[in-house]
């Protein structure tokens, strides 16, 4: 018996499709997939909360100043003329951080390694760019999902049967977090 599942596809399409599949676990909490393709992304995506469990509290608090873009009312950027030039201004700001210690940062690297970047677009802006922002899905990991299974060893995922596929037969199944 083999280690995976070839899902009838090349290697790198299995493994965009699974990659594919665990973001979308994540950041949804459910999706509807067949039963093979449910078992191969529930071992990916344990392992990431797993991973996120381990290493949630490994950070330090530090505080930087960091030079921040000075903005009017409307949210644009105050300029003035200095030399000829259109300038804009900064203004210094104390900022709190989180610093991640070695061993977060490699989860975090590692969980980059399978996760898809998300960019989230708001409903009433559908098709355009304005307003939409990248979401750091290892930090997802680490601050909201991670937490809610903290006294639970392994077992972060359900799958339930649905029922067959009209067009091929497949069996379909619902793939949620616990």
């Amino acid at each position: 018996m083999g280690k995976y599942r070839k899902l009838g596809r090349t290697s790198d399409q299995r493994k965009a499709l699974l990659r594919n599949q665990v973001t979308a676990l994540l950041y949804n909490g459910k999706i509807v997939t067949t039963e093979a393709k449910a078992k191969e992304v529930r071992k990916i995506a344990e392992g990431l909360i797993a991973m996120g469990i381990r290493e949630k509290d490994n950070f330090e608090e530090v505080t930087v100043t960091a030079k921040v873009a000075r903005k009017d009312k409307d949210g644009k950027r105050v300029k003035e003329v200095v030399d000829g030039k259109r300038v804009t201004i900064y203004d210094e700001v104390e900022k709190t951080i989180k610093k991640d210690l070695p061993s977060r940062l490699h989860a975090r690297r590692q969980m980059n390694r399978v996760l898809y970047p998300i960019t989230s677009v708001p409903t009433e802006n559908k098709g355009k760019k304005k307003n939409t922002k990248k979401i750091d899905m290892a930090a997802k990991i680490f601050d909201e999902i991670a937490p809610k299974y903290v006294g639970r060893n392994g077992g972060y995922t359900r799958i339930v049967k649905i029922g067959q596929r009209k067009g091929d037969g497949a069996l379909e199944v619902l793939l949620e977090l616990v």
